[in-house]
């Protein structure tokens, strides 16, 4: 019954559209009143859920995205990245995807991303003649490649939800093959579905203005060396290296690229402000159900029933899969990764899947997610963008889904992919 109330009163406040921090909180509040427990222990769950000291690189990681984007490094990358690629077949779907990949090594977030990223690319790439719809699902799609690369905060949260046991810098480096695999699945994909439409290609500029183009573009480049480099060699953590982002991208943009107004460093400030009164309030909320479900007993539960269906290691990994690609489709993905980490963790482990590389598998799939109504926020934004309704882009997306789900089962039963770059740098 405890089990009824608490996962019936979070599905209805969902389904009526209640803010998913208030889902959580509301549905542990119910179930803890119905077991005669003092309310008081949720509200100490959500305090201690908050108060994690690495939490604070999430924000940090996302303001220095901001004021980046903000600041015309993002420009800057675009057009090294058009120069570079451009010539291929569907050249502005190339260069979306060589972006965002570069990106991706600076922003660390999806959704951050497809704005950035789409706001200048969708545009060009309608005004060339490009459908709206294959804008819109190159852009989506190529921005989950910032999911698996440093600094991707996901990757943060993940950790804290597995209890902070888990190294961030083996997850950082973890997520860079499959990343990279990811980004060459889809440019294969652009280029079938650019080739199939007949979609054009833009003229190849030089190595000259590649190199140009090249040195207006590393001082901003440079920040993914001083990120992975710092946090793998352990100068600093991943906490630490968040700050130092901030502080290296208001001087790259006010020093060197001179782009950053007033105007813009308050509305990214503000915007980090938002974000992460946003972000703690899911997690403190998250940590109280979270709580809830390991004394109720939900993962030992589900862990001696996964074992009465198969003793396989392949066919539970598979299971999860469609498991966490189905709650992706519903939930964002930040509290999905605190919700069902307590869950899922000890079943992988108990079927000796390295935790390191079931983070991966878990941030693809819920990152996949992003793309799937009804809660598709990566989709949403990318439409938004691109003017379109999302079931315009479904219509033509499969393709692109289909390359993700092809990188996800390579890196769900090839952990050599994940596991090898970490084990080499330690």
């Amino acid at each position: 019954m405890e089990l009824t109330i608490l996962f019936g009163t979070f599905a209805a406040l969902m389904l009526i559209g209640t803010p998913i921090a208030f889902c959580l909180g509301i549905s542990s509040l119910a179930t803890v009143a119905y077991m005669g427990l003092p309310p008081l222990v949720v509200f100490q769950r959500l305090n201690s859920g908050m108060s994690v000291f690495s939490m604070l690189a999430i924000p940090f990681f996302i303001y220095a995205g901001d004021l980046m984007v903000r600041g015309g490094i993002a420009g800057r990358i675009v057009a090294f990245a058009a120069a570079v690629i451009g010539h291929v077949r569907g050249g502005l779907g190339q260069v979306n995807i060589l972006t965002s990949t570069l990106f991706g090594g600076i922003s660390g977030s999806a959704v951050a991303e497809a704005a950035a990223v789409g706001g200048i690319m969708i545009p060009q790439m309608k005004a060339r003649g490009y459908g709206a719809d294959y804008a819109v699902n190159v852009t989506s799609m190529a921005a989950l490649i910032a999911l698996l690369l440093p600094p991707s905060h996901n990757m943060i949260i993940y950790s804290i939800s597995a209890g902070g046991r888990i190294s961030i810098a083996d997850l950082f480096t973890a997520g860079i093959i499959p990343g990279l695999l990811l980004a060459l699945a889809l440019m294969t994909t652009a280029y079938i579905v650019a080739r199939r439409r007949g979609y054009p290609t833009e003229p190849f500029q030089g190595f000259l203005v590649i190199g140009h183009l090249l040195a207006a573009a590393i001082p901003g480049l440079l920040l993914i060396a001083i990120i992975f480099g710092g946090v793998r060699s352990g100068i600093f953590t991943a906490t630490e290296s968040s700050c130092i982002a901030v502080l290296y991208a208001l001087l790259v943009t006010v020093f060197v690229y001179r782009q950053l107004t007033w105007a813009d460093f308050v509305h990214a400030t503000m915007g980090a402000v938002r974000t992460t009164a946003m972000v703690l309030l899911i997690i403190g909320t998250a940590a109280a159900f979270s709580w809830l479900m390991a004394f109720l007993r939900v993962p030992a539960t589900l862990v001696m029933w996964m074992q009465s269906l198969s003793d396989n290691p392949i066919m539970i990994l598979l299971l999860l899969n469609v498991l966490m690609l189905l709650l992706g489709t519903f939930m964002d993905m930040g509290p999905t990764i605190i919700i069902t980490t307590p869950i899922f963790l000890p079943i992988a482990t108990a079927y000796g899947i390295d935790p390191v590389h079931f983070g991966v598998i878990m941030i693809l799939n819920y990152g996949i997610g992003l793309n799937t109504p009804p809660v598709g926020g990566v989709q949403f934004v990318a439409c938004a963008v691109g003017r379109i309704s999302v079931w315009e882009a479904m219509r033509s997306v499969w393709p692109f889904y289909g390359a993700g789900v092809v990188v996800l089962l390579l890196v769900t039963y090839i952990p050599a992919l994940s596991l090898w770059l970490p084990a080499v740098f330690r």
